[in-house]
């Protein structure tokens, strides 16, 4: 692929920002423009450099993309399992950085525990929707530290995680699975909603240990190369979930759970680290509106209060702060974004949010008030009880 010079001095100053072939985010591309002097290179958001939603892959050895052409095959299923293979082995599996992502919570725990390089399996538990996903990947893409993402469910099995037989060109050979690829690649594994998975999960008490595993279908031992980690996130601690708020959750095998070596526990963000979110989130969507981000945190936190002292029975998450930022950029009207984002909500729960931030947007309730005196935002014990 020809790049003209002013193109190739782009991709030669990404590639030593971020290293040649690197996955990078809008914003690193907004970075490498800024530092060569280039206005911000729109022919690079076009299909062929994306990577996934929000980033893109830089063209290596200074402006070349590497298409893999497949040889001729009889079929076009054949055609995709043989890509897809030819990808995993090449394919840059370093997270790309979120923009405007805000560290905080366990982020500098987790940090120490991928710069030690051990083996020291962790497992992260909170309320839905507060970051810990993304709060590892960060972790890895400030580090430039590979890891692959494993999303669990009831049905998830050896032959998912471990590998199992595939048809390829015709012939039916064993493929490994995702865990084996971490495990020969050095990098973090990645046990998203661990807590939705059924005792099949056991088949990684070995590789939770450090020491291998024996892949009985392939008749291979496979032991970890060095930097190979394990990390979970669950919204349970594996025991289940008592209130039913996240059906589905399995009490997980205790001898499972014990192989973790530390378990994090993560809460929403304080309101200082929220604003922040908030506020960024909507750089990304182009208009802050400091007010409104002042208000949606005071909104949230004091229904997260109530929630906590049992008074309603849902809550607001900082996933859903970002989906009413989206809505508001998107459909320009404040309460019209807030109702679309809780309609999900049971009628009368919905009603009480609703209700309850029109009077913290008229300054009624405000975060002062509702930080030094500890109540849950309502004028009268009557008002509580009726939300």
């Amino acid at each position: 692929m020809y790049l003209s010079p002013r193109k190739k001095l782009f991709v030669d100053t990404a590639a030593e920002m971020f290293g040649d072939g690197s996955i990078v985010s809008k914003q690193n591309v907004r970075e490498a423009a800024v530092k060569a002097g280039v206005p911000f290179p729109t022919w690079f958001m076009k299909p062929e450099f994306k990577a996934h939603y929000g980033s893109y892959k830089l063209p290596s050895e200074g402006g070349s993309v590497a298409v893999p052409v497949p040889a001729a095959v009889e079929n076009t299923e054949t055609a995709f399992v043989n890509l897809v293979a030819t990808n995993m082995e090449k394919q840059n599996l370093v997270p790309a950085l979120f923009e405007g992502f805000v560290a905080w919570g366990n982020f500098s725990k987790i940090e120490k525990v991928v710069k030690s390089g051990m083996f020291y399996p962790i497992f992260v538990t909170g309320l839905s929707g507060n970051g810990k996903t993304l709060m590892i990947e960060q972790v890895h893409a400030k580090m430039k530290k590979e890891l692959i993402r494993v999303n669990i469910t009831i049905e998830t099995d050896e032959d998912d995680l471990l590998g199992g037989f595939r048809l390829v060109n015709g012939e039916t050979k064993f493929v490994p699975g995702p865990v084996i690829e971490a495990m020969e690649r050095g990098c973090t594994l990645l046990l998203d909603e661990c807590d939705l998975g059924s005792n099949k999960l056991l088949a990684l008490q070995p590789v939770l240990e450090g020491n291998g595993v024996y892949l009985k279908k392939d008749n291979k031992w496979v032991k970890p190369a060095k930097g190979f980690n394990v990390m979970a996130t669950a919204n349970t601690k594996g025991k289940g979930s008592e209130d039913g708020r996240f059906i589905g959750t399995n009490i997980l095998n205790e001898a499972f759970l014990e192989r973790f070596a530390v378990t994090m526990e993560q809460p929403y963000a304080t309101a200082a680290t929220e604003k922040k979110i908030v506020v960024n989130s909507m750089k990304k969507c182009g208009e802050v509106d400091e007010e409104f981000a002042a208000n949606l945190v005071t909104w949230a936190e004091v229904i997260r209060k109530t929630f906590y002292d049992g008074g309603v029975d849902e809550v607001i998450s900082t996933r859903r702060l970002d989906h009413i930022v989206k809505a508001y950029a998107i459909f320009g009207e404040k309460m019209e974004a807030i109702e679309l984002c809780v309609s999900r909500f049971d009628p009368d729960c919905k009603e009480s949010f609703l209700d309850l931030y029109s009077k913290i947007d008229a300054g009624v309730i405000t975060s002062e008030e509702n930080t030094d005196s500890g109540l849950t935002g309502y004028d009268t014990p009557a008002e509580k009880e009726a939300f």
